[in-house]
């Protein structure tokens, strides 16, 4: 075999393994999603995001407050978590020094990795047991926990990307460095940054660990920040783990419910994405 042949063969033998590889990727998602619509659609119903849950054996039901505390948990997360982690993320970009730069990348990749059960453990120690109560106030506080770090990065690899010549001409006129950071270099790059942020709050939106320790669970609909409140993912769990057939149902309808959630706000974020990044594209 000569050495052209040699390079086609394993240029083919290549090509098929990771076109088999890829195959496999993408029909184990279809196979996942295909087994959650089959048996979460079945149960799902006008009744189910409007209404309470029952108790076992009544038929009926649903999640409505679930939906609603998730929702008010996660977007108390990213109010309290995507402001931080966006002006972090500008301070490593353009302001930071060597040094100190680097530990607080090494933090944020740290944080990142913390399993988020030990996020869920930190927020109750910190306000759960001052508070004496399980509130929705210490859910959004875990939960942002998990979203600064995220954001700091995708806001400074993003920042990090728009040309150096944007900034070099808005400082040859006289502009003082703040100014253009906030005028040329964010706006420039804020379809990224803004992609980064959505992306942050999708990945948080099914936590279910640091739900139970902070936010507990609640079969009523939310009565305030300082209360215990149900979120989707901590409902799922409970009527997993029951020995009650049809609460088994609903949680197959209520993780349809969040896998829809999630998966539109991938969407939503791959569109800002494709329509660019930087004023290059702009």
């Amino acid at each position: 075999m000569n050495r052209l042949s040699y390079r086609k063969t394993v240029n083919l033998v290549m090509l098929t393994a990771t076109g088999v590889c890829t195959f496999l990727t993408v029909s184990i998602l279809f196979v996942i999603l295909g087994y959650l619509v089959y048996n979460g659609g079945k149960s799902i119903d006008w009744d189910f995001l409007t209404k309470l849950p029952l108790p076992p054996g009544q038929d009926g039901g649903g999640m409505a407050n679930a939906i609603v505390g998730s929702a008010l948990m996660v977007g108390l997360g990213a109010l309290l978590g995507l402001p931080v982690g966006f002006l972090g993320g500008i301070y490593l970009a353009e302001f930071s020094g060597k040094t100190f730069g680097f530990l607080v990348r090494y933090t944020a990749d740290l944080l990142n990795g913390v399993p988020s059960i030990v996020i869920g453990i930190f927020a109750w120690a910190l306000i759960v047991v001052p508070r004496h109560t399980f509130s929705a106030l210490a859910g959004g506080f875990a939960l942002s926990l998990m979203i600064v770090p995220i954001t700091l990065r995708s806001t400074e690899q993003f920042l990090l990307n728009v040309p150096r010549a944007l900034r070099e001409g808005a400082l040859a006129l006289g502009a003082p460095k703040w100014k253009v950071v906030a005028t040329v270099v964010v706006p420039a790059a804020s379809k990224g940054i803004l992609t980064g942020m959505i992306l942050g709050v999708a990945r948080v939106a099914g936590e279910t660990a640091p739900l139970l320790f902070t936010a507990l669970n609640n079969e009523f609909w939310p009565k305030g920040l300082d209360q215990p409140t149900a979120a989707l993912p901590v409902m799922i769990y409970k009527h997993a783990i029951a020995p009650f057939d049809d609460w088994h149902r609903q949680a197959w309808a209520a993780g349809l419910v969040l896998l829809t959630m999630v998966l539109l706000t991938n969407i939503a974020a791959r569109w800002i994405m494709g329509r660019g990044i930087s004023a290059q594209k702009g």
